[in-house]
């Protein structure tokens, strides 16, 4: 899963901004240490991260993805959730950019994904499923 277009936020809710559904490695820098995490959702005004360690509501943050790296407060927690609301508005496309990059390319083929009978990967395709696995922070065996 890359990038789903933005959704309009629901109109009961207190959302205004547009977010996109995306799955992402992110980092977020806590008062005891950086926690790993991965980006599920995400607008100019914050995001939803999961991760194995939560931080306390209302603790301040700082979210790291490439270039862009902005302060936020935890604004709630739920599970293994995470929504911070970033101390000012982002550029989200800036995190985004990098999965547009390899679609504007018309130097380079599109992935295609295998069938899921009977079809082995071309040493090509491995080698770009590896490195869209270490873009959304997946490890594949054998590495």
């Amino acid at each position: 899963m890359g990038v789903e277009n933005f959704v309009d936020a629901p109109a009961s809710g207190k959302r205004k901004a547009k977010r996109a559904r995306v799955l992402l490695a992110v980092k977020i820098k806590t008062a005891v240490g950086e926690v790993e995490g991965r980006l599920r959702d995400l607008s100019r005004k914050g995001a939803l991260v999961e991760c194995g360690t939560i931080p306390p509501v209302g603790s301040e943050v700082i979210f790291s993805r490439g270039a862009t790296i902005v302060p936020a407060r935890v604004a709630w927690t739920g599970g293994n959730r995470v929504g911070l609301e970033f101390a000012y508005m982002i550029d989200e496309n800036e995190v985004l950019v990098q999965l547009n990059r390899a679609h504007n390319d018309p130097n380079q083929p599109r992935f295609r994904r295998p069938r899921l009978f009977g079809e082995d990967l071309s040493d090509r395709e491995k080698k770009l499923a590896r490195v869209w696995g270490m873009s959304v922070g997946i490890a594949l065996p054998g590495e």
